[in-house]
């Protein structure tokens, strides 16, 4: 939860051996006061047993009980935030609800952070509908996020490859090779072709020259001539994108 303190530090990792409180200068006037140290080994074994219990509760509704019963928790001093959102996504894969760990509401989150503070706080005083019904629809806005964007990548993919298929024959074989593994490392040398494909300096060099002058490419740094880096710009935009719209 936000402005989170404590008067200790800790080792990332480590369970806190302090006091944290969350809002406020001190304990006395906190929003919220996360179970004590002495605590954490309780209520962690007893949020474990929530996790892996077989019960009827709904897959997409615990995970969102466990991210704000973990957040109530509070276990460390540093990154409670980063691993309770974790926590979301890791648990609906090990669930099998996805193919991988790939669904994120970190941005959902940030957007409506205010309310996100507000729901938690309404979770922690019993209303957990507020809370379940806004994390819900972090999880409708999220995933609808992510079927536009894999849209846009199949419309770019589709576009570029359409594009090489103009080359001539040798040129758009050799770039054809190459355009498939740009969408696992977008940023690319010389080197990182002939490793892939085996070609000469040379012939990799020809593959970098023609995605530049489709687009394709983009030289990192246009004043290096020795070791140039290149990007996948256009694809690196569309995540850079994703939510804005």
């Amino acid at each position: 939860m936000k402005n989170a303190r404590s008067t200790h530090f800790s080792d990332p990792g480590e369970f806190r051996k302090s006091q944290n409180w969350i809002g406020g200068t001190k304990p006395g006037n906190a929003r919220f006061i996360p179970p004590p140290a002495h605590e954490l080994s309780r209520v962690l074994n007893d949020l474990e047993k929530f996790i892996h219990a077989n019960d009827d509760v709904l897959t997409l509704i615990k995970a969102g009980l466990i991210h704000a019963q973990f957040e109530m928790i509070h276990p460390f001093l540093d990154g409670n935030g980063r691993t309770g959102r974790m926590l979301i996504t890791f648990y609906l894969w090990k669930e099998g609800m996805l193919e991988r760990p790939v669904l994120f509401l970190s941005s959902y989150f940030k957007k409506y952070q205010d309310i996100y503070y507000e729901r938690l706080s309404a979770y922690e005083k019993g209303d957990v509908s507020a809370w379940i019904n806004f994390f819900l629809d972090g999880i409708i806005e999220i995933s609808q996020d992510a079927i536009e964007t894999v849209g846009k990548i199949t419309t770019l993919r589709e576009r570029n490859l359409l594009a090489i298929q103009q080359l001539g024959k040798r040129a758009s074989e050799s770039a054809a090779i190459v355009l498939p593994r740009l969408y696992e490392q977008p940023i690319i040398t010389n080197k990182k072709i002939r490793e892939w494909t085996g070609f000469t300096t040379a012939g990799a060099g020809h593959v970098i020259d023609r995605f530049i002058e489709l687009g394709i490419l983009k030289p990192q740094n246009k004043d290096r001539t020795y070791g140039q880096s290149y990007i996948y710009e256009e694809y690196i935009d569309i995540f850079r994108n994703a939510g804005d719209e």
